[in-house]
C-alpha cells in the first residue's frame, strides 16, 4: 500500500480502468492526517456538489480526533476527477454503481488490501452518505463500520423542491461562479447531480431494501433543519438496520460538518471509539 506519509497534499490522481458502465477514470485523491501512519483509514465520500476542496479541513480535524488516516477523493464528475461528458446523464442507479465499482477500484489502485479494508471506516455525506450505505451493504466484510451523514434512502418532495430551487439559483445568480472554484468542469458537476435528481424516473429510486445487508456498526446523522431531507431518511435506515444508531442534531441543516461540526465530531468520535 502507498505510504500516506509520502503522498502530496496538492491532490494526486489514481487511474481506474474502464468497466461495463464507464470508461477509464482519473480520480483526484488526497491523504489527510498523514502523521497517523499505520492507523486505520477513514474514507470520505462527498455530497452531490462536493469535491476534495469543498470538504475544507473537516476530514483532517475528524481524523485527528479519531486517530485515523483519511482518504478523501473527488467522485467521477467532480473536482478534478474525470468530468462527466455533457451529453451523458447519470443513470438512476448511479450511486449503486459508484459503491459497487468506483470505490473498490480506487482502493485497488491505491493498494489498500483486504486486511486494511477490514479496519476501514467509510464516512459519507448526502449522496456520499447513500453511497456509504450501499458500500456497507454490498461489501459487509470490507469495512469496520460506516457513518452516513444526511443520507438519502428514498426521494422526498422536500429534496426535489430544494434541488429545483438550487437549479434556478445556479442559472440566475453567482452560484455557478462560486462552485467553479471547486470543479474543473462546473457544468458537468452541477448538471450531472441536478439532472438525475429532477428526472421523473428518479422519483422511484429507493435503496431501503438493500440496507439489510449491512452488518457492521452504522451511525446515521440528520439535522432537524435539513431542507434536502427529513428525519424519515434515517428512521427508515433504523427500520432496515436494527443495530444502527441515530443522531438527530438541533440547529443543523443539510451539512452537519459545516453547521454543527463540534456536535457531529463528538457524536462520530463517541460512536467509533466505542467499537474498538
Amino acid at each position: 500500500m502507498q505510504n500516506p506519509a509520502t503522498a502530496t497534499t496538492a491532490g494526486d490522481f489514481a487511474e481506474l480502468p474502464a468497466t461495463a458502465t464507464h470508461g477509464p477514470l482519473s480520480i483526484e485523491y488526497r491523504w489527510v492526517n498523514e502523521a497517523a501512519s499505520g492507523a486505520p483509514i477513514a474514507v470520505f465520500l462527498h455530497e452531490g456538489l462536493g469535491s476534495i476542496a469543498m470538504w475544507r479541513d473537516w476530514p483532517q480535524r475528524l481524523c485527528e480526533r479519531l486517530g485515523m488516516r483519511g482518504l478523501v477523493y473527488s467522485r467521477p464528475g467532480y473536482g478534478r476527477s474525470t468530468p462527466r461528458p455533457h451529453h451523458v446523464k447519470w443513470p438512476v442507479d448511479f450511486m449503486t454503481a459508484q459503491a459497487r465499482e468506483t470505490l473498490p477500484a480506487l482502493l485497488d489502485a491505491l493498494d489498500i488490501d483486504m486486511q486494511e479494508r477490514r479496519r476501514m471506516w467509510v464516512i459519507g455525506h448526502s449522496d456520499g452518505g447513500s453511497i456509504t450505505l450501499l458500500y456497507a451493504a454490498l461489501f459487509p466484510d470490507a469495512l469496520a463500520g460506516a457513518v452516513a451523514i444526511a443520507p438519502h434512502v428514498f426521494v422526498e418532495d422536500i429534496s426535489v423542491e430544494s434541488i429545483a430551487q438550487t437549479r434556478q439559483l445556479y442559472e440566475t445568480t453567482d452560484l455557478r461562479s462560486k462552485l467553479s472554484r471547486y470543479h474543473a468542469d462546473v457544468d458537468s458537476a452541477f448538471y450531472g447531480w441536478n439532472d438525475i435528481w429532477l428526472n421523473p424516473a428518479f422519483r422511484e429510486w429507493n435503496i431501503a431494501g438493500e440496507l439489510t445487508g449491512i452488518r457492521k456498526p452504522l451511525l446515521a446523522v440528520q439535522g432537524h433543519d435539513d431542507n434536502y431531507g427529513t428525519m424519515a431518511q434515517i428512521e427508515r435506515i433504523a427500520e432496515r438496520v436494527p443495530h444502527a444508531e441515530l443522531v438527530k442534531l438541533d440547529a443543523c441543516g443539510h451539512s452537519p460538518h459545516r453547521d454543527a461540526p463540534e456536535a457531529l465530531n463528538e457524536a462520530i468520535a463517541a460512536f467509533v471509539l466505542r467499537q474498538r
